[in-house]
């Protein structure tokens, strides 16, 4: 069998390395970082013993049985529900935005039916094709909602206005009328009981895959190798010729302490006037397990520079048009295949990396026993 490049060692990049090592061939795994997993890595932290998320907070939920079945294979889930809260004028509050919230907010005793009438009403029906985040969230919940928790988090969030960010953001924010402040509604969520890293870790343990740390690679490396998989930013691997894509990043002021600091997992804060947006307790995501000590990140967002980690794609229209000449030329590069959250620019939470993965990996087969070339794209990075 010839050999194979997988240029990245997080969820995306393991996956299909363990895919085509399972079917044969030989894979060799580069990855930046001294260690495996990406942005989704964890690791014990030697003074207090908690498991903490190095690059924040990630909570595996997936409603695809393929995909839970596979992450299972590698590490137990133990049982965990992300229940978020707010600060917001001087109040704590539930999220996403439920019965709860409205009634609090409202200082109501709504009925399921009555709040959905009351924030129906609330609603600017004048809008009737939002184009910005500012439009959508007015046209879904009006004025006091939209000020009390998406503006100001919006801003430090993104470093923009509202107004200047495209509708399609605020779509995965829901309002529930009901008092279900389940985050996400998966059929299927945990946290491994040994980290992330355990679990890429197990994936990439298979005797054809060797797996280099602190390692680049460089374009004119692919010729050593029958297929590249590319996990890295798209813009780099073509020297930024067309220039960069933006994103945000996101800078971690680490405290700590004893005790319990504010007895839940991550807690967002919505006023403009308190500088960082969210505060994660890592203690509370292994609720499983008991700890003396604490450990806090606050979460500071801006905007990505050239040496920093790149989290959030921004996709605003230059963007957009960058991006497009990006995948033309991707389209026409020989032996490789663009992959995952950087490879393709766009925001992807880890179930959907990893059913991608699974599908580059199923094309790439289905290519070699075709006679064909695998396609530069699994999924429309415009799509």
């Amino acid at each position: 069998m010839q050999k194979i490049a997988v240029v990245g060692a997080g969820f995306s990049g393991s996956t299909i390395a363990r895919e085509l090592a399972e079917r044969g061939y030989e894979v060799d795994v580069f990855d930046t970082r001294a260690h495996v997993a990406g942005n989704c890595h964890t690791e014990r932290d030697a003074q207090s013993g908690i498991m903490v998320h190095v690059y924040g907070p990630h909570i595996f939920h997936t409603s695809n049985e393929r995909v839970w079945e596979y992450v299972r294979r590698f590490d137990r889930f133990m049982p965990f529900i992300n229940r978020v809260k707010a600060h917001a004028n001087g109040q704590v509050f539930s999220l996403p935005i439920n019965l709860m919230t409205i009634n609090q907010l409202f200082n109501k005793q709504f009925s399921p039916a009555e709040a959905r009438e009351f924030i129906a009403g609330q609603a600017d029906h004048s809008i009737t094709e939002p184009r910005t985040f500012e439009d959508q969230a007015l046209a879904f919940v009006g004025q006091k909602i939209y000020e009390t928790f998406f503006r100001g988090y919006t801003r430090k969030q993104w470093g923009l206005e509202p107004s200047e960010l495209p509708a399609s953001i605020l779509k995965r924010l829901p309002v529930r009328f009901n008092y279900d402040d389940n985050y996400y509604g998966s059929k299927f969520q945990g946290i491994p009981e040994h980290g992330y890293t355990y679990i890429v870790e197990r994936i990439l343990d298979h005797a054809n895959i060797r797996v280099h740390l602190s390692t680049s690679f460089a374009r004119a490396q692919a010729q050593d190798y029958a297929h590249v998989f590319y996990s890295g930013p798209i813009d780099a691997w073509f020297g930024h010729s067309e220039g960069r894509l933006s994103y945000r990043t996101l800078d971690f002021e680490v405290v700590r302490g004893t005790g319990d600091y504010q007895g839940n997992p991550v807690i967002n804060y919505c006023d403009e006037s308190v500088p960082w947006t969210r505060v994660a307790e890592h203690k509370h995501f292994t609720p499983w397990e008991e700890h003396e000590e604490t450990i806090l990140f606050r979460e500071h967002s801006r905007l990505c520079e050239e040496q920093d980690t790149p989290y959030y794609p921004i996709r605003l229209v230059h963007d957009k048009a960058r991006l497009q000449r990006y995948i033309d030329l991707a389209k026409s590069e020989q032996g490789v295949t663009f992959v995952g959250r950087l490879g393709t620019y766009r925001y992807l939470d880890m179930h959907i990396t990893i059913a991608e993965a699974l599908t580059a990996a199923e094309r790439f087969l289905e290519a070699q026993d075709a006679g064909t070339a695998p396609p530069a794209f699994c999924v429309d990075p415009l799509a």
